[in-house]
């Protein structure tokens, strides 16, 4: 039975059609969020923009400097760097994902979701799915830019569309964290720097962008035990961008020993934890 007050909307009987309901009901909202995106033409062109220009500037101007194995060549960094370059992308949406929630949320369009006969769930699922869609974009253009600049694969096709999917695995279990973050704060503009002020330290205490052999003993640990450094070594290991003369691992960690796994039970831990999370929030702020 459908109940009205004054302050909440009515709520229609939820359809009892199971995972398959569920399912539908996720498409249709990531349907819509992807209009939405084709409608704000800037929002794709913004989110290509700071990705390229990493890619310019590390290569460009870091690219002579740091050591890879005992070798100052550039092209060895570019193939070390892409792999950290692409995981900071697909991770970096996780600030668009909250926002985007915050905004349906500061908007009231999270109360005309409830008043619809739809799965729970879907309107979070729908979003991360439609930001995932996003994200494959932006990576199909990064990667024709790492082209450009030098970045070459030694493995064959199979291996390296399985390491793109491997990152694009980790960009949708860090979208729940961003879908958490979005339904936790007031805001667009919190849920954006809520997003990014924990990805800083995430990203640059890793195997991304310099080898972890440099670092004090105790950023060494934690480095290699960093779910970012699990995802970059496991796509270097698909590009065959692994470098000689840099080890696996320092410490002997098991994540970077079999960095591939360890890449996927993360993701796969992240999801599990985060949806949960994300999803029960949503079912309290919208009570």
């Amino acid at each position: 039975m459908s109940v009205t007050t004054k302050d909440a909307p009515v709520l229609a009987p939820r359809p009892s059609g199971g995972v398959g309901q569920s399912v539908k009901d996720s498409l249709v909202v990531a349907k819509r969020n992807l209009i939405r995106m084709t409608r704000i033409p800037e929002m794709v062109i913004f989110g290509l923009i700071q990705p390229i220009m990493f890619v310019v500037l590390f290569t460009y101007v870091f690219g002579g400097s740091i050591s890879i194995g005992g070798s100052t060549d550039p092209q060895l960094y570019k193939e070390f760097l892409m792999a950290g370059i692409f995981a900071q992308t697909v991770t970096f949406a996780t600030a668009g994902a909250g926002a985007g929630i915050a905004d349906d949320m500061h908007k009231g369009l999270i109360d005309r979701f409830r008043s619809l006969p739809m799965a729970r769930g879907a309107v979070l699922t729908g979003r991360t799915l439609a930001d995932l869609v996003q994200t494959t974009l932006t990576l199909v253009v990064l990667a024709g830019v790492a082209l450009i600049v030098g970045w070459r694969t030694h493995e064959n096709l199979g291996k390296v569309l399985c390491g793109f999917l491997l990152l694009l695995l980790l960009g949708y279990a860090f979208s729940w964290i961003g879908a958490l973050i979005g339904l936790s704060v007031r805001t667009p503009e919190a849920a954006t720097s809520g997003g990014l002020i924990w990805l800083f330290p995430l990203t640059f205490i890793s195997n991304a962008f310099v080898p972890v052999t440099g670092m004090p003993t105790f950023l060494q640990h934690v480095a290699e035990w960093n779910p970012f450094s699990a995802t970059v070594a496991g796509a270097r290991e698909l590009f065959g961008n692994t470098m000689p003369g840099v080890p696996k691992s320092v410490t002997g960690a098991w994540p970077m020993e079999h960095p591939i796994l360890a890449s996927v039970i993360w993701s796969i831990l992240i999801i599990v934890v985060f949806r949960t999370l994300a999803v029960r929030k949503y079912r309290s702020a919208t009570a």
